[in-house]
């Protein structure tokens, strides 16, 4: 009974400290969207008109209390005319001259979303045309048409660990098991969901800008 006991306390302590960490997180990004947007020159009607998302949402994800989706990301890092690391580093360098780096193990920058986990890799390279990403993916229902996203690019993924289904347009939901990868035009809607509990993550990649830019 005891051990039980200590095993449900360490537990809570755990989810505590996630919990806290989010929150910080979540916070961390708002603010440093704000300083972007403001440095911008740009009012939040302006941001608004510029990125197609509410005015109230990017009121809210800049004060925290909202996780942007990696598709509102995408959107508001376009919209500002900046590489979406900028989103990721208060410290970010906007002129490097460096092309090339590298992110050690557990290092990369973390932003959670509402449905996922993302370390975001290889974040001090400026104005990338694609965006690498490790990506802890949840369990969840089945997805609905209408959770789907789509923005533009393409995308990959690769299968570190857990059991994924992958829903694209069109086409037939796939079961993707650690090795599996798969690649697919991101215009088209899309979604992940983990299938099991064990831990899902992926490699995850993404072309931020269209290539002949």
């Amino acid at each position: 009974m005891e051990k039980s006991s200590f095993a449900h306390e360490d537990a809570d302590v755990a989810n505590d400290d996630w919990e806290t960490e989010r929150l910080q997180l979540r916070s961390d990004l708002g603010s440093r969207m704000k300083a972007v947007r403001q440095s911008c020159g740009f009012t939040l009607e302006v941001a608004a008109q510029r990125t197609g998302l509410a005015l109230s949402t990017i009121h809210k994800i800049e004060n925290g209390r909202v996780s942007p989706s990696y598709e509102n990301l995408v959107r508001i890092a376009r919209a500002y005319d900046i590489g979406m690391e900028r989103l990721f580093s208060s410290d970010h360098e906007p002129h490097q001259t460096t092309r090339m780096t590298v992110t050690r193990a557990g290092q990369g920058r973390k932003v959670r979303s509402k449905r996922f986990e993302y370390e975001v890799l290889c974040n001090a390279l400026a104005e990338k045309k694609i965006i690498p990403l490790v990506t802890r993916v949840e369990q969840r229902a089945p997805l609905k048409p209408e959770q789907l996203e789509s923005h533009d690019g393409e995308e990959t993924l690769y299968v570190l660990s857990g059991r994924i289904e992958l829903v694209v347009e069109h086409y037939k939901p796939v079961i993707l098991e650690p090795g599996d990868c798969a690649y697919f035009d991101s215009t088209l809607k899309h979604g992940l969901r983990s299938v099991d509990d064990a831990e899902a993550k992926v490699f995850w990649a993404c072309t931020y800008i269209d290539v002949d830019k």
